[in-house]
């Protein structure tokens, strides 16, 4: 199966080093945790599914770099690292206090750029103002949360915007020209095999580079694990999700560049599904499909 994957668009843009990612916790919060618009989250989330050990909001931005390079280098020489700020929404501050956290990150040596998550309703003009001029310096990506394009949905899953809301982020980047990276979840409640690929061509149609795609887990302590545990709803078993994304790729841009397909939550947090698979080893699979 053809597609722009993620790893080789990278190595195109750093010929002469391996890059890797390191996450940071900088310590922020959402505006549907904090009250602004609602309380509790996403019913899905659980940020412990997705921070690595050295990922630490007790430790500053400096310190969790540090822990991270030294994780790093003792896979691979010749390192260079992507701080990726990844914890919750990443750009749910003042500018001032943003600019501060990006700035102290990109000074770390062997800092080669910024990947900032976040969602569509926390960017405003003045940000993506300073974020292009940034743009401009060091490589970055912005990557937004969208989940869905069925506004039902992600009034059930407690996200606390629209999809034209996300709409209008994206094209707000974009237009900036800010490498842009969109983050969907298939299988979320409610939505079926169809709807999915229903979806697939109107986010195809953003303006984004990249695009990030997880199947739905459901998570001890979650709203969501409640949800499931009372009212079961279905989830893909691995050769269903395989077809599945098989379908939704060829429906997709082929200019779009695809990070990754699946998630692994840590076993002692994850209800289901338990598929136990890494993203190269389903890569393997879907590959073995052609």
């Amino acid at each position: 199966m053809q597609y722009n994957d993620f790893g080789t668009w990278l190595r195109k843009r750093f010929p002469d080093f391996r890059v890797q990612k390191i996450s940071i916790d900088a310590g922020f919060t959402c505006p549907n945790r904090d009250g602004r618009i609602s309380t509790g989250g996403c019913t899905f989330c659980d940020n412990r599914t997705f921070n690595p050990s050295y990922c630490d909001r007790r430790k500053s931005i400096q310190e969790q770099l540090r822990e991270g390079k030294r994780f790093f280098n003792r896979k691979y020489s010749n390192m260079k690292y992507l701080a990726y700020f990844q914890a919750f929404t990443n750009t749910y501050g003042s500018l001032d206090s943003l600019q501060r956290m990006y700035e102290e990150a990109l000074a770390e040596e062997d800092v080669v750029g910024l990947v900032i998550g976040t969602r569509p309703d926390c960017i405003s003009a003045p940000l993506l103002d300073y974020l292009e001029k940034l743009s401009r310096q060091t490589f970055l990506i912005v990557e937004y949360g969208i989940e869905s394009a069925n506004d039902d949905t992600l009034r059930r899953i407690n996200r606390g915007h629209t999809f034209e809301c996300s709409r209008k982020a994206v094209e707000m980047t974009a237009e900036r020209g800010i490498l842009t990276g969109g983050h969907i979840i298939l299988g979320l409640p409610g939505e079926d095999r169809e709807e999915s690929l229903r979806q697939a061509p109107i986010i195809s149609s953003l303006p984004l580079n990249i695009l990030k795609i997880h199947q739905m887990q459901i998570i001890k302590g979650t709203r969501l694990a409640e949800e499931y545990l009372q009212h079961p709803f279905p989830l893909y078993t691995v050769e269903e999700y395989l077809h599945l994304i098989a379908d939704y790729i060829s429906l997709l841009r082929k200019d779009l560049v695809l990070e990754r397909f699946v998630s692994q939550s840590p076993p002692e947090l994850l209800i289901a599904p338990r598929w136990g698979l890494k993203n190269y080893q389903f890569v393997h699979l879907l590959e073995a499909m052609d």
